[in-house]
């Protein structure tokens, strides 16, 4: 399915102290700030998608954020909110907190996380839980407001194959990838990956355009699950940008905390995401950093001298790494919903 032929989800942005919902704008809601993080807004006039549309667009950038359900109309929507965990009570009034909101997937996730029982097995690293079917196409969407793109992952498949190609053969990604070769060595190695349930493959794209490759795996199935003791449902990933211009720091915290997102979203019992990148991708660890994963340790695999890193569920919604937070000051956070619940 082309990127034109996918419904684009209710988009609503932030205009000072209105919520515009819709484009061409359909609907406005009044907002009011205190200046200290805590919004007040107006219930809407349309149902739940509206009101998840106003809660990404007030809490999708910057600093720290709470969305007060104050004022008429929010009663009709208050059972649903409050089921699921979008709102909770607070200060005499429903709250909408980030961190507990950008775990709820309506808004993102294509496919409903599964209800997949739990049952362990035997594996290359020793037991593991039985994983759920590989999904198929679009996986995820999410707006980026800096750069005003939309930004997908999609299962990726054979006819992708060109693409990948040309990718693996550029000589700025097969000096860390390492896997150079003919189309007939690509086609192997996505048949390869299509078989095996451990291992899905995805394409990154802005507003339809490819410009990413991703391979996520679950860790203790892993060459990763040899050196490290991972969780049960912790992922791993690695990661191949095939486009020069799609570089910089503006990509960057786009593309990396939606990727982490999904990946949590996708499977409820995640609690951490694993990467062992070169210990010499100077570049690549600076990135890590900044987007919240801690370097636990070096250690060898056969072909390279490794950095173990880590990204904990808790750590990513609660700092709102999707939203490119400030520099922290060092003060406690003032709307953390695990001090203030």
């Amino acid at each position: 399915m082309s990127f034109d032929a996918i419904p684009v989800p209710l988009l609503a942005r932030r205009d000072g102290d209105r919520i515009l919902i819709g484009d061409p704008v359909e609907e406005v809601l009044s907002l009011a700030d205190d200046g200290a993080g805590r919004l007040r807004l107006a219930a809407p006039a349309g149902g739940l998608t509206t009101a998840l549309a106003a809660f990404e667009a007030l809490t999708a950038t910057g600093d720290e954020t709470v969305v007060l359900l104050e004022g008429p109309g929010w009663e009709r929507l208050a059972p649903d909110l409050t089921e699921r965990g979008i709102a909770v009570p607070f200060d005499g009034t429903l709250a909408v907190f980030p961190a507990l909101f950008w775990q709820v997937p309506d808004r993102w996730l294509m496919h409903p996380a599964p209800a997949w029982p739990e049952l362990f097995c035997r594996g290359p690293h020793g037991r593991h839980p039985l994983r759920p079917p590989k999904p198929q196409g679009l996986l995820y969407r999410r707006h980026i407001p800096w750069l005003d793109q939309w930004f997908t992952l999609r299962a990726l498949h054979m006819g992708d194959l060109p693409t990948f190609h040309r990718w693996q053969n550029d000589p700025r990604v097969a000096a860390f990838f390492e896997e150079a070769g003919t189309l007939e060595d690509h086609r192997a190695y996505i048949a390869r990956l299509a078989a095996d349930s451990h291992m899905l493959p995805v394409i990154g794209a802005l507003d339809g355009r490819d410009f990413a490759y991703f391979e996520l795996y679950w860790a203790r199935e892993n060459r990763l699950g040899a050196v490290h003791d991972c969780g049960a449902w912790d992922r791993g990933w690695h990661v191949l940008i095939g486009e020069e211009d799609v570089r910089g720091a503006d990509y960057v915290t786009a593309w990396l905390p939606s990727l982490m997102h999904y990946m949590f979203l996708a499977e409820p019992r995640t609690r951490s995401l694993l990467g062992e990148p070169k210990a010499s991708h100077v570049q690549q660890l600076r990135n890590l950093m900044r987007g919240g994963f801690a370097r636990l340790r070096d250690f060898d695999f056969s072909h390279k001298r490794a950095a173990l890193v880590q990204l904990d569920r808790q750590h990513f919604f609660e700092s709102r790494l999707w939203a490119r937070p400030p520099e922290t000051d060092g003060m406690p956070l003032r709307l953390s919903p695990a001090t203030l619940l």
